[in-house]
């Protein structure tokens, strides 16, 4: 072989091992579209797939606050995480990176996405007053049905000459906030709009938002009605003036960036 040919070779052998040398370095963008569902001690984080084409998984992180050291909870290669670890009536402010196969990590995501777990039920029956006061009230701090008199009763169901109440006494307010597909579709409480009656007409497939007497906000969804029944689904915020229900309240707070710690 000729000396120059010879050159030539060696030099585009150095080329192809100085390109298989190179590593990435570059970390893939944050995850972006954060939401969570509020759960009973728990909490659903969810988020869109990352655009980046070598992202392999993502790491949730969660603090107390949304400045600060936040703590890693777990890693996936899906797009939605359970933290089991959530406490009911407790705040979390979530946080989210994505690494790729090269372990490059990114920042963690810039959105303020906090929730607050609650207790819910299922399938809960109350009968009218006129059948059985004791079975007719039902006491959201209590998780139970109750009394309609007794002192924890927030709401209870009358049967008003055939019309179907579900009615609070003067010191709670109630709101029919109308057909919902499901118990999860009104996120927190109105800010207005209570029934000036302390009552409203107990219809199948609506929701009704619920302000205690002890600033707690509560909601049920009426699964079903009889002339001297009812029966409905139900959500507790245990976390007092907390107008949280569900899925969390996600601000975006246009440029402004506060700053975070990321072990």
């Amino acid at each position: 072989m000729k000396p120059l040919m010879l050159l030539l070779t060696a030099s585009v052998l150095m080329l192809g091992c100085k390109d298989e040398l190179e590593i990435d370095t570059t970390p893939p963008p944050p995850p972006q579209g954060i939401r969570t569902i509020s759960l009973d001690n728990a909490v659903e984080i969810q988020w869109l797939p990352s655009q980046a084409d070598d992202v392999k998984g993502y790491k949730v992180w969660v603090n107390n606050t949304y400045d600060g050291r936040y703590r890693f909870i777990a890693s996936t290669a899906d797009t939605k995480l359970l933290d089991y670890g959530a406490v009911n009536g407790t705040t979390y402010y979530y946080a989210l990176s994505a690494y790729d196969f090269h372990n490059n990590e990114s920042a963690l995501s810039k959105d303020v996405v906090y929730d607050t777990p609650r207790p819910e039920g299922f399938g809960v029956a109350l009968v009218d007053t006129s059948t059985s006061r004791n079975l007719s009230g039902y006491g959201f701090a209590q998780y139970s049905v109750l009394n309609c008199y007794d002192i924890g009763t927030d709401v209870f169901f009358v049967n008003k000459n055939g019309r179907l109440i579900l009615q609070v006494w003067s010191d709670t307010d109630i709101q029919d906030m109308g057909f919902t597909s499901s118990l999860d579709e009104i996120s927190s409480s109105p800010n207005e709009g209570w029934a000036p009656s302390k009552s409203a007409e107990a219809i199948p497939g609506h929701t009704y938002v619920i302000w205690t007497v002890d600033n707690h906000f509560a909601k049920v969804r009426i699964k079903e009605t009889g002339s001297a029944r009812v029966v409905f689904d139900w959500s507790y915020q245990t976390a007092i003036g907390n107008p949280e229900l569900t899925r969390s309240n996600v601000l975006r707070e246009g440029n402004r960036r506060l700053d975070r710690i990321h072990p």
